[in-house]
């Protein structure tokens, strides 16, 4: 049994700092509305944050890597030790998630939640209850302990982070779309071969391989079925670090940490999340809509209206690091710009 941290209710946002926040745009000297998505993030984060004044200059970013064992069964572009070496990649900052943080002066935290590294890789913190899944075409990918310690793990990783005005949470995995395809379809009740895409590049054949691999497992787990338990999709057919996003985000949510998320992957995860604890919901920020196939699906399932359309799909965080600049520059603009009055400038008339 899951442990009942994760049904802990989230706090409600601010009404009342969200009224605040609203009439303060409405006296700024620019026509009501014409900064868009800009005024509803200011106000969005200003209820959520408690303050007439929103922020996201203290940012985190928490990348959460694992390893997957239905990559044997040939539905990656790359091998499973390209996981183990892009933790080191991290690390030395020569990844892009790395480059973006130093560029934007957030502090980059690299957790293996479940790779196939025997030992740890400096730089990084090591919290996991396996070396990578199992294979789920032939047996379920976690044990349930396995599962909570992963979800617990995403926990630890928010309470280690402090408070920051804002999380992002990233993801490296060889096979991990694979994963998060399958979650997706089991969840959503959507046919495989509309969620799964090109993940790190297969072409047509190696896509349809992949939908037949998720086909098959979800068959086998039983996870057809309307109404499934989010907690057997994770423990069936997730990976160690969707498990601890899918922790991260209830935990941040949980501690009234706004969440800007990131791509397929992480989207996935709060999908999960929402499922286990709705209450997280209002806490989540929606960075941008990726290239994958599955995203746009998981997102309209969502409400989600993301910030930007790139065509990114590496994950690591990368979307949502991106967005956090458009998301400091709506505080900047609710926070700096003169109202009509201090500015002596004459406000709306009528019409």
């Amino acid at each position: 049994m899951t442990a009942t941290w994760l049904e802990a209710p989230c706090p409600d946002p601010s009404a009342r700092h969200e009224a605040e926040a609203r009439a303060r745009q409405a006296v700024l000297t620019k026509p009501a509305g014409s900064l868009g998505a800009l005024e509803t993030l200011a106000i969005r984060l200003a209820s959520l944050q408690v303050t007439g004044r929103p922020r996201a200059a203290n940012a985190a970013i928490i990348l959460f890597a694992g390893d997957h064992g239905v990559a044997a069964q040939g539905i990656s572009a790359y091998p499973s030790s390209v996981t183990v070496e892009m933790l080191r990649n991290f690390a030395s900052g020569g990844a892009a998630i790395a480059v973006l943080a130093r560029e934007l002066g957030v502090p980059l935290t690299v957790v293996d939640a479940g790779t196939l590294a025997e030992e740890p890789v400096p730089g990084t913190v090591v919290d996991k209850p396996r070396r990578g899944t199992r294979d789920f075409t032939a047996e379920p990918a976690m044990t349930e302990a396995e599962r909570d310690a992963a979800l617990a793990a995403g926990r630890r990783a928010v309470e280690a982070a402090g408070a920051p005005d804002l999380l992002i949470f990233g993801e490296m995995g060889i096979g991990n779309t694979t994963s998060a395809a399958a979650m997706a379809s089991a969840l959503l009740g959507k046919p495989p071969a509309d969620i799964a895409g090109a993940g790190t590049g297969l072409d047509d054949a190696g896509i349809a391989h992949k939908v037949r691999v998720i086909e098959s497992a979800l068959a086998l787990h039983g996870l057809t079925d309307p109404g499934v338990d989010p907690r057997r999709v994770l423990a069936c057919v997730g990976g160690l670090e969707i498990a601890a996003l899918t922790g991260a985000i209830i935990a941040a949510a949980q501690a009234g940490r706004p969440v800007l998320i990131d791509g397929f992957i992480v989207t996935v995860a709060a999908l999960a999340a929402s499922r286990l604890n709705p209450t997280c919901s209002p806490w989540l920020l929606y960075s941008h809509r990726s290239a994958e196939r599955g995203h746009a699906v998981v997102l309209e399932a969502l409400g989600a209206r993301p910030l930007l359309a790139l065509d990114l799909r590496l994950g690591e965080g990368s979307g949502a690091a991106t967005a956090l600049a458009v998301l400091r520059l709506a505080c900047a603009l609710h926070n700096g710009m003169a109202t009509f009055g201090e500015a002596a400038v004459s406000g709306r008339t009528g019409g």
